[in-house]
């Protein structure tokens, strides 16, 4: 039996502190700029030591994220893509998120013992504006490159009001709204969350038909008269309960024929598979009170309970986790 799957799990966390490090120094959008370069000069671009830069920049080379030949780095045509600020699908801003729960990951045994989260879920939604902004970014971050592959998929012919619960940084809703011109989205959140997302639909020249509610979903009565209300990637930070009251408030806020979707991480009925869905539920429980990842049995069965019919779940195609979900009002 050979015990390099563990070696190589109990390892892996180098790959991640590399990457997260390298991001945040700059390194792979200096590099974008000087196309190839040896340490030195890619330290004192940076202003970083040289000693350091040269490590860093050969793990990068050992991980694939750069290229060396002979003293020079360049990007790997994948770090070019992704983990360049500007690209066409930048990830720098999204990976931050997993930067800043890295600490908490370090706790896991405490979770473990207490069943409870060992960061207050208040640092990154508005007690800590720097946590806050990174957060939202990171989110909005992620919302783009994922909002490009679900948005052709939900059928909004004929839908004019759209309500987006938790609906962080307006990405969602932003993107909704730039691809169904018919559509007026309104998105709520807390207030901190939605300051923030006030900018980044400004900035997307869309402020017109995407408006922000700020509130908090669990007490913020639902407008209603909507034609479509999405849950997207928020529902793993809620109880069940608080989840069947979401879906019921929802219910009562559509018009007939409305029409719910949920994107959301989710496993099968063994809450074991798929792989990323079950530790990100480790995730989630790190820093949120009922942080978990359900599966699309429960959703089924929340929804039906709410009053909804016509229900239909599937993944998406890799390499994102998530699923999307919808149901009817008749």
């Amino acid at each position: 039996m050979n015990p390099s799957r563990i070696v190589d799990m109990a390892s892996r966390f180098y790959d991640s502190c590399v990457l997260f490090t390298a991001s945040d120094l700059g390194l792979f959008a200096k590099l974008s700029e000087l196309k190839k370069a040896d340490a030195e000069t890619i330290a004192s671009a940076c202003g970083i030591n040289t000693r350091g830069a040269t490590l860093i920049l050969d793990a990068c080379v050992a991980l694939g994220l750069l290229a060396k030949d002979d003293s020079l780095y360049t990007n790997a045509p994948e770090s070019a893509l992704y983990l360049v600020p500007g690209s066409p699908a930048d990830l720098s801003k999204a990976i931050r998120y997993n930067r800043d729960v890295y600490p908490a990951w370090g706790k896991l045994s405490e979770l473990i013992k207490t069943g409870r989260p060992v960061e207050r879920p208040e640092i990154h939604l508005g007690e800590d504006k720097d946590r806050t902004r990174n957060f939202v970014l990171s989110m909005h971050g992620r919302a783009i490159g994922i909002g490009r592959t679900v948005v052709p998929l939900l059928d909004l012919k004929g839908r004019k009001t759209l309500f987006d619960v938790g609906g962080g940084p307006g990405t969602y809703s932003t993107l909704i709204a730039k691809a169904n011109p018919q559509i007026t989205c309104t998105v709520l959140d807390l207030p901190e969350v939605v300051k923030i997302a006030d900018e980044l639909i400004q900035a997307a020249g869309i402020q017109s038909r995407v408006k922000t509610l700020p509130g908090d979903y669990h007490t913020t009565p639902f407008p209603k008269n909507n034609d479509v209300v999405i849950f997207f990637g928020m529902l793993h930070q809620e109880s069940p309960d608080s989840i069947s009251d979401l879906f019921r408030h929802a219910y009562e806020s559509l018009v007939p024929g409305g029409v719910v979707y949920v994107l959301d991480m989710m496993t099968d009925a063994t809450h074991t598979h798929p792989k990323f869905s079950a530790l990100f539920a480790l995730n989630m429980a790190l820093t949120t009170q009922n942080g978990w990842v359900f599966s699309d049995q429960e959703l089924a069965g929340w929804l039906s309970d709410a009053g909804f019919t016509d229900f239909t779940c599937y993944p998406l195609p890799p390499p994102m986790p998530h699923w999307l979900a919808s149901a009817q009002k008749k």
